[in-house]
């Protein structure tokens, strides 16, 4: 614990000396958010980066998250603290896959959630997270075609709310993958009276969603908001679980179960205090995405956020 201490105090005082920002994502350790200066999702935490006067940006999640942060700031400093911090759904599609792809359906629209690379956004036409894919899917003509990617489920849940023809890659979180229907169910007996709330990239089935009034579907941050205002006072989690922390954290009276305490992302794992301070103190690790690529994987996102 002292160690910890110290190592705060020396974050800190480096975080101020070189007018960083440090942004965490909710699945990173307790103590990594505890030490954030913004908490959030991918998207959502480089927004609020670009917003700040900071110079360096350290964005403790993983790879594609430091990219966009690159992408929407280009005059900042992006840093990670781990270069090994991957993701299982990003890695399920590559740039030589998804040009194969459009060359299969030259006319179709391309739709490609946030949790992928930069040069794959670079050859999208929509950016999506999840909570608005739906709604980004609901704006495309009915005579067009959608490449959803990466991940099924995901495009799975926005092709049944917009209606709209929709093809999808097989692409999976391997965490939530892990959370399935045999679990939500033994979940729900052991709290019958919980909100259950799921990650649209979990493998859910639709019969067990439609059949339940308290269970929703959410991004983390509609997470964060649904146990805000909800008077409910138990809760199941069906994402990973990192989330527990900022929803024990701004819920003190009220309790949140993980549904799957093994959904653990070992890559969101690899962000630790140590780290930060040898990032920060050093300016290794930097992230930035070749001015080309961003300019051209800036406009998916742009066009997304003229719809939500």
């Amino acid at each position: 614990m002292e160690d910890n201490k110290k190592l705060v105090e020396k974050i800190l005082k480096l975080k101020e000396q070189k007018n960083a920002v440090i942004l965490a994502h909710y699945y990173t350790n307790p103590e990594v958010q505890d030490i954030a200066d913004f908490l959030g999702d991918s998207l959502g935490l480089s927004q609020k980066a670009a917003k700040t006067d900071a110079d360096i940006i350290v964005f403790c999640g993983v790879h594609f998250m430091a990219e966009t942060a690159s992408i929407i700031s280009p005059d900042k400093k992006v840093l990670i603290p781990d270069l090994n911090a991957g993701c299982s759904l990003s890695d399920s599609i590559n740039i030589f896959q998804l040009r194969e792809w459009k060359k299969k359906h030259t006319n179709a629209v391309v739709i490609t959630y946030v949790n992928t690379t930069a040069e794959i956004k670079a050859e999208s036409d929509y950016c999506c997270t999840s909570a608005n894919a739906a709604k980004v899917a609901a704006s495309i003509p009915k005579d067009k075609e959608i490449l959803f990617l990466p991940d099924k489920h995901l495009g799975k849940y926005a092709k049944l709310v917009s209606g709209k023809n929709m093809l999808l890659w097989n692409g999976e979180c391997h965490v939530h993958k892990k959370i399935t229907d045999e679990q939500l169910i033994n979940a729900e007996k052991k709290h019958p009276y919980a909100d259950i709330l799921i990650h649209p990239e979990c493998d859910c089935s639709d019969s067990f969603i439609k059949n339940h009034k308290n269970v929703y579907l959410y991004s983390t941050a509609g997470m964060v908001k649904h146990a805000q205002n909800s008077p409910k006072k138990e809760f199941l989690i069906a994402t990973e679980v990192g989330m527990l922390h900022q929803l024990r954290i701004q819920n003190p009276d009220k309790k949140f179960y993980p549904v799957f305490n093994d959904a653990v992302c070992e890559y969101m794992k690899l962000n630790s205090l140590e780290k930060i301070y040898r990032t920060l103190k050093n300016e290794e690790f930097e992230i930035k995405v070749p001015e080309n690529i961003a300019v051209k994987a800036k406009l998916p996102i742009e066009r997304m956020l003229k719809i939500v």
